[in-house]
């Protein structure tokens, strides 16, 4: 495991912190939100939340830049909101409305924006690999300095795909970041009956690459173990494996009953919440404020609260618009 990582200003200024602390709260708002709009029938389709995993998302992106990829699972709200794509227009292509950031044609599973480098959250499981493998290999050819970034759950981590973009990552040696987030199940299928590997990151060394197991509920832990990844990356010292251990506070999907569990959620929630722990930690090394901390929540409150209003509001996509956005023009 990483060591728990000091909260000092060198490391962390308070701007940084506070934007980290809005990102994990974004997140947790905005899908405590969508899970209580779902129950009303309004919101078309499936939606997989992201609850429970904000520090895993947040201590990645926090390395990020405009230059740089990410690609998504179909649990991918997170990863959007930590990597910058606009919160209403997230909210509208929820709710299958043109002001959508794919004007209301994806929905949950596969919100994208590729103006944040954010390609999109994927239905296939495993997906989202191979398609960081070209953005990286773009990066490295094109000398931006950008990185490529594959989220991806414990269950795609048995997935061909996944495993020959690690292969593919590390004969190219193209800067990648392959961050497995391993919150217990792949749908209702236990991680621990169904990898067969102590843990995932031990797969590492089979690829010729590094390979960590973090704390997923610290979002310290995780932003150190993804800032030493992102800067080798960076430096042309070839792909990473992260895995980040965490307990997702929904079902698989929203309807799930969640047979498969016990008590874990209540108890994850009670003791080892990222959110809680993190206000905890600033608090207590004198940072930031409970006030100030307070206020980034009414902030969050207020925006999301804005979101589901204009995406009510807005217009669905009409007839005239099924054959736009299908092909690319050159």
């Amino acid at each position: 495991m990483t060591e728990t990582l000091p909260v000092t200003a060198g490391v962390l200024d308070e701007r940084r912190l506070l934007d980290a602390y809005r990102t994990m709260r974004t997140i947790r708002m905005f899908e405590e939100r969508v899970h209580e709009e779902f129950a009303t029938g309004e919101i078309p389709g499936f939606v997989h939340l992201y609850a429970g995993e904000e520090a895993s998302a947040t201590g990645v992106c926090a390395h990020l830049d405009e230059r740089d990829a990410i690609s998504s699972t179909h649990r991918g709200h997170g990863h959007c909101i930590a990597k910058g794509v606009d919160v209403k227009a997230m909210m509208a292509e929820i709710y299958g409305r043109a002001t959508g950031s794919c004007h209301g044609k994806g929905g949950s599973m596969h919100i994208a924006d590729l103006s944040k480098g954010m390609l999109g959250a994927n239905g296939i499981v495993g997906g989202g690999p191979p398609l960081i493998c070209g953005a990286a290999l773009a990066a490295k050819l094109q000398n931006t300095g950008g990185v490529g970034v594959a989220f991806f759950g414990d269950g795609a981590s048995n997935q061909g795909t996944t495993l020959e973009a690690m292969n593919l990552a590390s004969v190219w040696n193209v800067p990648v970041v392959f961050v497995a987030e391993n919150n217990g199940y792949a749908e209702a299928t236990a991680s621990s009956w169904s990898v067969a590997a102590d843990s995932i990151a031990d797969r590492a060394p089979a690829f010729g690459m590094p390979g960590v197991t973090v704390d997923g509920f610290d979002f310290f832990a995780v932003y150190e173990a993804a800032g030493e990844a992102v800067e080798r990356a960076r430096a042309g010292g070839g792909p990473t494996l992260i895995e980040v251990e965490f307990t997702r506070y929904f079902g698989h999907f929203e309807g799930d009953q969640q047979t498969y569990r016990t008590d874990e959620v209540a108890r994850a929630r009670a003791e080892r919440d990222c959110l809680r722990s993190f206000r905890a930690r600033v608090m207590d090394s004198g940072l930031l404020s409970a006030e100030r901390l307070d206020e980034v929540d009414r902030e969050v409150a207020l925006l999301i609260d804005r979101a589901v209003a204009e995406a009510k509001e807005a217009p669905k996509p009409t007839a005239a618009d099924l054959e736009t956005d299908v092909y690319i023009s050159y």
